[in-house]
């Protein structure tokens, strides 16, 4: 009878804690829900995912700088401008191959996990640049040589491809749900890093070498520079923690299941800003090659002014992701851009009309600066709105997709616009019409970041 009595008490204290619980529930306003930090996983995430990350654009990215040399060791013509448009076509090449790679090995990334597949990306990326540093001149093999080019950038290209996506989720993945942004924009900004790298190495060897022996063997110095880091960014990426089965604990942002019709609308906005900021962003690139077959500037001063430019969107690339922490990602996407598009034309304007110093480091450094931010909000609002197992895969494909029909053909269009209207106007035109489509779908895409979602449930929240 006592122990009867005693469980039936306990029961009623325990009732009334729950009901005491539920009133106070309703009462108050629900508090921000959280993943808790894990400092040393976020940590070695943004070291191992951004080095080869790094260590891989650097490969794929430097045959651009060197386009003009490469196209007269592999492509001899005797049109310079025949030999530029055939080595330009054979850089675009390597994005042909960048939606299998991002089918086969994003998908694996959302079965078998992030880490084996961005190892398998390295190891492709690997084999490749060392086939394309090593490889000898038409002069020497004949046409076995540029054969042998565009199989490695094929296979580049296939690597690449299956990068950004497992890359982007991992970083997504290992970070605490307040420092998202800030862990995702090091996609961006290592594809920054990467670049500036391989302008830095451009510009020094464009001071050191003559320019024959620049055009003879100089490109190959700069490809062997990146090949000679390959080991370290191997051992890296194999000591990366699995995230794929990491628990997520809830958030405040809705992650629906498969291809939702939320999910399919996130995929088709953010295929049109990533179709925008390839254009923007391998145009920008272009800048060396513009500098010097278009201005006809100093080698030194067409490094540099790509070496600035890098060097500037690194810093607004993580300036754009913890601005996206702290502002929500939508403000972060629109108004820099909408400063961006209106920034375009005078840049360019400035550079044609006084082809100086000034106007290709600073107009064209200010507007990397304005232009890079939104795209770090963007990257970080898309891995978010895509549900965890497709994530690595669908991003893959929609990345490698609007790569490869339009950061594939930007370059050689610039130059065919070039060529065809007389006028150094042209790669601003092509930018501007990419900038006008992304910020029409930014403005479409919803808020996800977790605080800001949160704040809005505690408005519409009763008192």
């Amino acid at each position: 009878m006592r122990s009867t009595s005693l469980r039936n008490d306990q029961a009623g204290d325990r009732a009334s804690d729950g009901s005491r619980m539920g009133k106070q529930s309703t009462r108050r306003k629900p508090e921000p829900v959280l993943v808790p930090a894990d400092e040393p996983l976020t940590r070695r995430a943004v070291l191992g995912a951004t080095i080869g990350n790094i260590l891989e654009f650097y490969d794929f990215g430097t045959y651009s700088f060197f386009a003009i040399q490469i196209g007269q060791a592999f492509f001899p013509a005797s049109d310079p401008f025949a030999s530029l448009m055939l080595s330009l076509a054979t850089f675009g090449a390597g994005f042909v191959t960048r939606p299998i790679g991002a089918i086969v090995l994003g998908s694996y990334s959302d079965r078998a996990g992030r880490q084996p597949a961005m190892t398998a990306s390295f190891v492709l990326m690997s084999a490749a640049i060392l086939v394309l540093a090593l490889t000898p001149s038409y002069g020497t093999i004949g046409a076995a040589a540029p054969l042998l080019v565009i199989v490695a950038r094929l296979v580049q290209g296939f690597a690449l491809g299956g990068e950004v996506g497992p890359t982007t989720a991992y970083l997504l993945e290992a970070a605490p749900a307040e420092g998202r942004g800030l862990a995702v924009s090091f996609q961006p900004a290592s594809q920054q890093i990467a670049a500036t790298a391989g302008a830095l190495v451009g510009e020094i060897l464009s001071l050191a070498m003559t320019s024959e022996a620049l055009n003879v063997y100089g490109w190959r110095i700069a490809l062997l520079l990146g090949a000679a880091t390959l080991p370290f960014g191997l051992w890296l990426r194999n000591s990366l923690p699995e995230t794929l089965h990491r628990p997520e604990l809830p958030t405040l942002v809705i992650q629906t299941v498969g291809k939702s019709p939320t999910a399919c609308r996130t995929m088709r906005l953010g295929f049109v800003i990533l179709a925008s900021c390839t254009i923007i962003t391998y145009v920008t690139g272009y800048m060396t090659t513009y500098a010097l077959s278009t201005l006809h500037v100093s080698a030194p001063l067409a490094f540099g002014t790509t070496l600035v430019s890098n060097t500037v969107g690194i810093a607004a690339a993580l300036l754009g992701g913890w601005l996206a922490d702290r502002a929500g990602r939508r403000h972060i996407m629109i108004w820099p851009q909408i400063a961006a598009l209106l920034m375009t034309y005078p840049v360019f304007f400035w550079i044609s009309e006084s082809r100086s110093a000034l106007a290709l480091l600073g107009g064209l450094g200010a507007l990397t600066l304005i232009g890079t931010i939104p795209y770090s909000a963007f990257y970080v609002s898309m891995a978010e709105g895509l549900p965890k197992n497709i994530r690595g895969g669908a991003f893959a494909i929609i990345y490698a997709f609007a790569i490869a029909i339009f950061g594939g053909t930007a370059q050689p269009v610039v130059t065919w616009l070039i060529y065809l209207t007389g006028s150094a106007l042209a790669p601003a035109w092509y930018m501007l019409v990419a900038s006008t489509a992304a910020l029409c779908a930014m403005l479409m895409m919803p808020e996800t970041a977790p605080l800001k979602i949160n704040s809005a449930v505690n408005k519409q929240s009763p008192p």
